[in-house]
């Protein structure tokens, strides 16, 4: 059974029947959030449940969505190691630094949690095409979780996408369109396709479901830590679905009076050359204006407008965090310090969470005391291309 109470919207407050295919809201046009019945939840599982399950992120099914259990596509998806960064923090003087390396879920990179659960979900609503527009990662988890499920996938990606990406789809029989600009153009030509085609729009934050797979970060954090939450989560910020999800993640188990521990402040990095989150934070705007001039390397973090910036920017609020832009050069030797320390080949955005504690660390806002979790978001194999650019 599900513990889906209903879907509300996460800036007007609309009700939205929970067992009805939604995308956006129907009156407002901002993200819909899933609601749980968490009192029935805390009657039905205890925590200590949780330990004896699968080491994948449906151990904690009674958090996530779907109404039969039946209808999951997994393919190991979740439960990444979360490291004590040992070396590294000696490196830099800290004792209490530790990475969650997403790069170990498949598909390489944590876009494996959220399409896990949001095309489990689509398909058990009677979903048979999905679509979504992607720099890469996100492209290449739909794609495999789409062809698990037998469902067709059609992905519409910015024309320098490097080969990677794009080959990795076709692999999993996705049909691939290639636009002309950036990923906020592939959505507008995903949704003239999708008008057309009557397909579902898996886009970040654009449908409900991908926020609850992401969230399962945060689920984990608390388990791996002895149900007691970090001090500061660092996590590298696009379309924001894991900050957001995360922060939701912690709001549920407080309800749930499974974490003692008052919540982390959550810091959002991104890109100098694309960073629309942290200048609206540092402005203090409740919404961000678009990024007219991206250029990053960190294909994830490019992402000049996002439809769940008033979210983004709320979480930082909320948990008395903050949002902090860093150079190309600085995390491309964030990479290699993560890689000669802890042996993990971090991926750009991940090795761009390192610059900003470093940043952090040294301002004094990061105390020596606190514990400190670092996101690598997905694999540096994925980016080899910057190497052979930069050897």
């Amino acid at each position: 059974m599900s513990f889906v109470s209903h879907l509300q919207c996460a800036k007007c407050g609309k009700s939205f029947e929970r067992d009805l295919l939604w995308n956006l809201c129907a009156k407002c046009g901002k993200p819909l959030i899933v609601l749980y019945d968490l009192k029935k939840v805390k009657k039905s599982v205890r925590r200590e449940e949780i330990a004896g399950r699968e080491p994948n992120l449906w151990r904690y099914w009674e958090l996530l969505p779907l109404q039969d259990q039946r209808n999951i596509l997994c393919l190991g998806e979740g439960f990444t190691p979360l490291i004590h960064a040992t070396r590294l923090g000696q490196s830099l003087g800290f004792s209490n630094l530790y990475i969650k390396d997403e790069g170990l879920n498949p598909t390489g990179s944590f876009k494996a949690r959220g399409l896990a659960v949001a095309i489990s979900r689509a398909r058990e609503l009677g979903v048979r095409d999905v679509s979504i527009p992607s720099t890469g990662n996100a492209a290449g988890a739909l794609s495999a979780y789409a062809a698990l499920g037998d469902l067709k996938a059609y992905v519409f990606m910015p024309r320098d996408t490097h080969k990677t990406f794009v080959i990795e789809c076709i692999a999993y029989g996705a049909k691939v369109q290639l636009v002309d600009g950036l990923i906020t153009d592939c959505g507008r030509v995903a949704d003239q396709k999708l008008r057309k085609s009557g397909g579902f729009d898996m886009s970040t934050l654009k449908e409900p479901y991908r926020i609850e797979g992401k969230k399962t970060m945060g689920f984990e954090l608390a388990e791996q830590m002895g149900w007691e939450l970090p001090d500061v989560i660092i996590y590298p910020t696009g379309g924001g679905t894991g900050i957001v999800g995360m922060w939701k993640a912690f709001e549920e188990l407080e309800v749930l009076d499974w974490i003692k521990s008052k919540k982390p402040r959550m810091v959002s990095v991104q890109a100098n050359g694309c960073a629309p989150i942290v200048k609206a934070f540092n402005e203090g705007k409740e919404v961000a204006e678009p990024w007219l001039d991206t250029k990053t390397i960190a294909e994830g973090l490019k992402v000049p407008v996002a439809i769940g910036d008033f979210l983004i920017l709320r979480t930082l609020r909320e948990s008395r965090g903050t949002a902090i832009a860093v150079s190309d050069d600085e995390l491309m030797d964030a990479i290699q310090l993560i890689s000669r320390t802890e042996g993990i080949f971090a991926c750009p955005e991940g090795a761009a969470t390192l610059v900003a504690f470093k940043h952090l660390y040294k301002q004094g806002w990061i105390k020596s005391n606190e514990k400190v979790v670092l996101f690598n978001t997905a694999s540096g194999l994925k980016y080899i291309h910057l190497w052979v650019r930069n050897p």
